[in-house]
């Protein structure tokens, strides 16, 4: 790779159109020399089919996400899970689920490492750890004790780790090696409903990170999913008030 790069990373689209138009605008002004899809690219409802055209025109590194394994045979267990499956697949064609099915845990980029939760696999996370806290209290997420991450990442030998999942942007630095959790496209946990998305430039051999925080049309994307979609009234509270709660966010 070039002493001087501009990678874009893009992660957890879930499906929503409108936050990616937004999202690709901002960094297409950007001009990045490379662009990463971290996954979880449609499971959503605010218009999947477009989601997964754009996503698929960017010629991005891609990765899947828990949300891709879903499309497996047998990857949905839940009753919801199974009902949005069912919806999904009449919204999105079914060669371009075989590709997001398909889509590798991980990729590596000269010195990036990429994977949605963590190299080993799609549903854990590498920077915070889900607790689900006492009986009636509703979980949260922790910070992986130091050790255990760099038990993860030391062992990759890499300059940079991206990882989502979570839908919270954070970096921290293991050695050598900057990881960076990337924010999501849709579905905000912060109670900002605006998308996001990853810029980092590597100078002289030393990586940054700029998170950024895009409005978008957040009605549109809600009337959307409310015209053609039985999920209207779940992506009217979650797209509006950007707070999404639980374990396993994605």
């Amino acid at each position: 790779m070039l002493c001087s790069v501009r990678v874009a990373v893009i992660s957890d689209a879930h499906g929503n159109a409108f936050a990616l138009d937004a999202v690709l605008r901002e960094l297409r002004a950007c001009s990045p020399d490379l662009i990463v899809n971290l996954g979880d690219q449609i499971e959503g409802a605010a218009d999947p089919r477009r989601a997964a055209a754009v996503q698929a025109a960017l010629g991005a590194v891609e990765v899947r996400g828990n949300n891709e394994e879903k499309l497996w045979p047998g990857g949905r267990r839940s009753v919801p899970s199974i009902s949005f499956g069912t919806w999904l697949a009449a919204q999105v064609p079914a060669e371009t689920l075989s590709r997001l099915a398909a889509l590798p845990l991980t990729a590596r980029v000269d010195d990036l490492c990429l994977c949605h939760g963590t190299p080993h696999s799609a549903w854990e996370s590498l920077l915070w750890v889900w607790d689900f806290g006492a009986p009636g209290e509703g979980g949260f997420y922790r910070s992986r004790p130091p050790l255990e991450l760099r038990a993860l990442v030391e062992p990759l030998g890499a300059g940079l780790v991206l990882c989502g999942h979570t839908h919270r942007p954070g970096a921290t630095r293991v050695g050598d090696t900057l990881v960076v959790n990337c924010g999501a496209v849709s579905d905000q946990v912060d109670g900002d409903p605006r998308a996001r998305w990853t810029l980092l430039d590597r100078r002289a051999g030393r990586w940054t990170a700029d998170f950024r925080a895009v409005p978008y049309d957040v009605g549109g994307a809600v009337r959307w999913a409310q015209t053609h979609s039985p999920f209207g009234d779940y992506e009217a509270a979650l797209l509006g008030s950007g707070e999404m709660t639980g374990a396993g966010l994605s």
